[in-house]
């Protein structure tokens, strides 16, 4: 039984859109398992920029079905829109090429409205969410007071929830301070989303079982990274849910004897959104020079929300950890043509935390916000790689790194990008 697992090796923002859109290739089923409209995935097909959020990048090829799991949080309102842009450039959606889960939570104004109010609640020690109601959300699931998209084929019902959510968080609004949402607005907006999407819902987790059984391909998609998983990230600097590999288990209703490979998405540097720990960010004119201008859609700015992006040397720390987490079968390391010309890299093959070297990242927020990345140099390349598509065809430093990299995280590496588009990339 055949099942793929796609996973952030770092923080997010690794380049699992174009992973997956290429994984997607040779998949029958495309199933996102975690997150919601907080991710970006920006694919480039034959010179045309795709932005997606929400429908799984398998969208784009033709022979692929697109599952929105029950691990995920929606907004029906922005599902829609996202759905309406995709048929715009040609892309055929139907309830026979995507499907939401009947057991997906439900994203409401109000969750935004009090993911707002939570952040500037916390003033410097905000956590930098997306503002897209996702963690309100999830508090709601966990908190057995949501609403899943199941909900949604019942128009009456489904019209009192979403008026008893804006009455409830209306309540925590006007007795923080902030003005209160119109409930019957929501209501009638979020109705008529659901007329339109009532055909795409349905039992996804019997859906897949039923494909993995008749020896169907099933790419597992994720969002965000390792280093963001509610249990195992960098807490509380973390998304609501679980992108780590455990969590496509849970987030789509399928059993690990179904997995035989699980790929893990590292950049060949680092960068982070929001706020946390950054053991090896940098500064000044080389943090800029990997981040780009901002007027190349592949520069280091976010695809939800516009943010530059921190960057800094690749954690090797972080790598190992991550592939101990999930279960790594392989890595795909993207964006390696951005190091050319740089005469020296560097990888942290350490942390130094109270005088005493660890290589493991600590759990705690105390200890990791001590944390001093412990260096190793490797020599640079100036040639330009994107024309690269055989092992042999890249310098010989640029393939000292990547073995360097394979040997400290101790997993091998199948395939390098090279740039931006789906054939620009290196199988080793």
């Amino acid at each position: 039984m055949p099942a793929t697992i796609l996973v952030g090796a770092q923080w997010g923002d690794e380049g699992k859109g174009r992973v997956a859109d290429w994984l997607a290739a040779e998949a029958d089923v495309v199933a996102r398992y975690a997150g919601g409209d907080n991710a970006g995935h920006t694919v480039v097909v034959s010179g045309q920029v795709v932005k997606l959020h929400l429908v799984p990048s398998g969208i784009l090829h033709e022979h692929v079905v697109c599952v929105l799991g029950n691990g995920m949080v929606v907004n029906p309102v922005n599902l829609l829109k996202e759905i309406d842009g995709l048929k715009a450039i040609g892309v055929e959606i139907s309830p026979e090429r995507l499907m939401i889960s009947s057991r997906a939570h439900l994203i409401t104004p109000a969750h935004i409205a009090l993911d707002s109010a939570s952040e500037q609640a916390r003033g410097s020690q905000a956590i930098g969410t997306t503002l897209r109601g996702i963690g309100p959300a999830y508090l709601d699931k966990t908190g057995r007071q949501g609403i899943r998209a199941g909900e949604m084929r019942d128009p009456e019902g489904f019209a009192d929830s979403i008026e008893r959510m804006m009455e409830r968080a209306n309540a925590a609004l006007v007795r923080d301070g902030h003005a209160p949402l119109d409930a019957k607005s929501a209501a009638v907006q979020y109705l008529d989303a659901a007329a339109l999407l009532q055909p795409y819902v349905r039992d996804s987790a019997q859906y897949l079982n039923e494909r993995l059984r008749d020896g169907a391909r099933v790419l597992c998609e994720g969002a965000q990274g390792t280093l963001l998983d509610v249990d195992h990230g960098d807490y509380p600097f973390v998304t609501s849910s679980s992108p780590t590999a455990g969590g496509a288990l849970t987030g789509l209703g399928i059993g690990p004897g179904a997995v035989d490979r699980v790929v893990g998405v590292a950049k060949a540097f680092s960068t982070r959104v929001g706020s946390g720990p950054m053991p090896t960010e940098l500064e000044g004119e080389l943090a800029s020079r990997l981040r780009g201008t901002g007027e190349n859609f592949w520069d280091e700015f976010g695809t939800t929300t516009g943010r530059p992006r921190r960057c800094g040397w690749l954690d090797a720390v972080v790598l190992r950890y991550a592939a101990q987490i999930n279960g790594f079968t392989e890595l795909f390391l993207t964006k390696l043509d951005v190091l050319s010309g740089l005469p020296e890299l560097k990888i942290a093959v350490a942390y130094r935390i109270d005088g005493r070297e660890v290589d493991y990242p600590p759990s705690t927020m105390a200890e990791l916000a001590r944390a001093e990345a412990v260096y190793e140099s490797v020599t640079g390349w100036v040639q330009d790689v994107t024309g690269a598509r055989h092992l042999a065809d890249l310098p010989n430093n640029a393939i000292a790194y990547i073995q360097r990299i394979s040997e400290l995280v101790g997993v091998r590496i199948r395939t390098v990008s090279v740039g931006p588009e789906r054939g620009q990339l290196v199988f080793v």
